[in-house]
């Protein structure tokens, strides 16, 4: 089990429920040394004061804001402590507000709550299961490490999650970043529309979604403990520099989407909306169904009256209603 790496409570309403916090992720990234290339001996940072040209150790050292060049305001752990602040131990629920109106670029590292002792089961309990019923989210704010905040509470399993959250203004404007005007046709909208649909999925279960870069570094850590050569990497397929034909780039994904999943990939194709192809002057556009171009001896007995494609027999296939384009 983690070890809980901040004690407080929730604050709801007059209700408080005393809690734990531990850490709800792990990180398996492999981390490396600096080294010295000649010896390899490590490579450390030190703190050394300026001033004195000194290392200086942890007992030394404080915080403090930088004024001007020459003045610092000492800033202590028990200035910090103090500070009037009504959330200083505690996660005070402000709102409760739908999960689709919070921005996920807002939403930043989560953390376990877990109740601390038996006194706090029972109004654990009570909240995450009034947030599990009301599919909503709620927002609190508590000061931690030197700073207030503002957080997220939402129900995983049985547990209550804590995620940070950002402050408004500390999410960046992105107009700055947007393309230049272009136009895009509904048959390019629909045309993805499609692409997006062969690669729907329930879950996020899969080898595609496996960390395969740390697995590939512990491959090539062992390979050069045994002196072997290191696993060779797979051949890229070339991609195109520049997309020429929208249209064409968007059937090949959803070809190759299918494919990838098993399915025959040049199925449906055809059912992509595409360019309208000229046709000669006083001659009707006919759809070719596979296998059906020969009449068969019935259709040859009925006559010519009778000789219809199967495109001009089935009925008129509806299409999908059209998105609403977003302001």
């Amino acid at each position: 089990m983690p070890r809980s790496i901040w004690s407080g409570a929730i604050s709801f309403g007059l209700v408080t429920v005393p809690i734990h916090v531990v850490g709800a992720t792990e990180d398996h990234s492999i981390r490396f040394h600096r080294y010295h290339l000649a010896d390899q001996g490590r490579i450390r940072t030190r703190k050394v004061c300026e001033l004195e040209g000194r290392e200086v150790g942890s007992e030394e050292i404080g915080r403090g804001y930088e004024l001007t060049s020459t003045q610092i305001v000492a800033v202590t752990d028990e200035d910090l402590r103090e500070l009037p602040l009504p959330a200083a131990k505690a996660i005070e629920i402000v709102a409760f507000v739908p999960l689709a109106s919070v921005d996920p670029i807002r939403i930043g590292d989560g953390y376990y709550l877990q109740p601390d002792g038996q006194v706090a089961a029972k109004p654990y309990k009570l909240l995450r299961q009034a947030l599990a019923r009301s599919s909503k989210v709620a927002v609190a704010r508590y000061a931690w490490s030197g700073r207030e905040r503002l957080g997220l509470l939402r129900v995983r399993d049985e547990a209550i999650v804590l995620h940070a959250m950002r402050w408004p203004d500390e999410v960046r404007d992105p107009s700055s970043l947007t393309p230049p005007p272009v136009e895009v046709s509904e048959e390019e909208i629909e045309g993805a529309l499609a692409l997006m649909d062969t690669m729907t999925r329930d879950d996020l279960e899969g080898d595609e979604f496996q960390d395969t870069y740390t697995d590939a570094v512990a491959g090539l850590i062992e390979a050069k403990r045994e002196h072997k050569a290191p696993p060779a990497a797979p051949e890229r397929e070339e991609q195109p520099g520049q997309v020429l034909d929208l249209m064409a780039a968007l059937q090949e994904s959803v070809s190759k989407a299918k494919e990838s999943r098993g399915e025959d990939g040049h199925a449906e194709v055809h059912e992509l909306p595409g360019p309208k192809k000229k046709v000669a002057a006083g001659k009707k556009p006919v759809r070719k169904t596979p296998g059906r171009d020969a009449p068969d001896e019935k259709t040859a007995a009925r006559g010519p009256a009778a000789k219809q494609t199967a495109a001009e027999k089935a009925p008129a296939r509806k299409r999908p209603a059209r998105r609403p384009r977003s302001a």
